[in-house]
């Protein structure tokens, strides 16, 4: 029977027990400073309290009126009580994200936890890397929204033409995923893992063949550099221009007092000694110039490198020196794939500027571009940082 408490009754229940009023309504007696309306009902065989508020805030007539309203949605089938937890669930998720910080903060974080005990290789390639590739993708997300398909997006593009990259920046990402995660969430799945559905998307690589390793890494160029100054000779001084210059052999060899603005501190290759035929400005470190320094002061040949003879050296010369110094196992051309390495892994120079430093064709754009103004400026602090990289704050110079 409904209606069974009356106004006054209620005001003088402070026994703690629970007291109803009928259809479900119980007036919740903890105590003379806790009285608390509650609705309970029966759903799915599970008996539920539903709380309808303090009986300081809440009448007997206006706690009808309340119980009388939850009943009509236990009617239509609601739980109220798990609508009423999911929503305070849903509530906190909310909050939670938009207090979570973005990947790039999470990655940034991580970069200053570990940059004291980083090499230099490192502090290099990790910021460099993620602002190049990962950041225009995924930098803004929070680490819940990250998806595999973001990390496709962001490999796609580098996944065969610059592999090691590729390879490197996932690896970097996925570390940076794991670290802001919960441990105990055995639900997550890192969406940076290489999956196998993940290397299906991707685009197939070519299969790999035995090769020799021509070109030195990068982190050890510059002890080559070191022990490259040891060497004499006219041969050894043409390698060492050459590893600063990142020029080609013959180019090198074929190299002319003539093509040289030593105010400007640029080498004018003329397109004939070129392999794409177009002529090519090299703009000079201080390390090249001294080098240049030190040859002035040899023969009358308008060659800058003559052999004895007062000729071009032949490409075997600058193997000779390698071999002298016991790096015969790598190419004189590799100094300029460990360039083009250092270059992509440890700078934010555009491909446009690296490659002109290397006089590649560069998509579209025209290779005079790079050979004026501020292009080849660009150029010339790429050169600076190739010099900085290889001798530090020292100079080459003759021996």
């Amino acid at each position: 029977m409904a209606g069974k408490l009356k106004p006054l009754h209620v005001a003088r229940l402070v026994a703690p027990g629970k007291y109803p009023d009928g259809d479900g309504l119980y007036l919740v007696v903890a105590g003379p400073a806790s009285r608390n309306w509650s609705y309970r009902y029966w759903i799915n065989g599970k008996q539920r309290w539903h709380g309808l508020g303090s009986l300081n805030d809440l009448s007997l007539r206006d706690a009808r009126i309340r119980r009388d309203a939850a009943r009509q949605q236990v009617r239509a089938g609601v739980d109220i009580v798990q609508a009423k937890r999911s929503a305070r669930e849903d509530a906190k998720t909310v909050s939670t994200a938009a207090a979570s910080p973005t990947f790039k903060e999470c990655a940034e974080r991580y970069i200053e936890e570990n940059w004291g005990k980083w090499s230099e290789k490192h502090r290099a390639q990790w910021p460099s890397s993620l602002n190049r590739y990962a950041y225009p993708i995924i930098g803004n997300l929070k680490i819940a929204e990250i998806k595999p398909s973001h990390i496709f997006q962001l490999l796609r593009p580098i996944w065969v033409e610059k592999a090691e990259t590729a390879n490197r920046v996932r690896g970097r990402v996925e570390t940076v995923i794991a670290k802001n995660i919960d441990i105990d969430d055995k639900d997550f799945r890192n969406p940076a893992e290489l999956t196998k559905q993940l290397r299906e998307k991707l685009p197939k690589r070519p299969k790999r063949t035995a090769r020799h390793h021509s070109a030195l890494p990068y982190a050890d160029a510059p002890q080559f550099v070191k022990e490259l100054a040891s060497a004499v000779g006219t041969a050894a001084m043409a390698l060492r221009y050459l590893v600063l210059t990142v020029a080609r052999t013959n180019e090198v060899l074929g190299a002319r007092w003539s093509e040289i603005d030593r105010t400007r501190a640029i080498w004018r290759i003329p397109g004939e000694r070129m392999k794409m035929g177009e002529s090519h400005c090299v703009p000079m470190s201080d390390a090249a110039l001294a080098i240049l320094d030190a040859m002035r002061n040899g023969g009358q040949s308008d060659l800058i490198f003559p052999n004895h003879d007062g000729e071009p050296f032949s490409n075997m010369a600058m193997l000779a020196v390698l071999k002298r110094i016991n790096y015969g196992h790598v190419t004189v051309h590799g100094s300029r794939a460990t360039f083009a390495t250092w270059a992509e892994e440890c700078t934010d120079y555009t491909d446009g500027v690296r490659e002109a430093a290397l006089a590649h064709k560069y998509k579209n754009e025209t290779m005079a571009a790079y050979q004026r103004g501020e292009k080849l400026e660009k150029r010339r602090a790429l050169m600076n940082d190739w010099m900085k990289h290889l001798c530090g704050e020292r100079i080459v110079t003759a021996v």
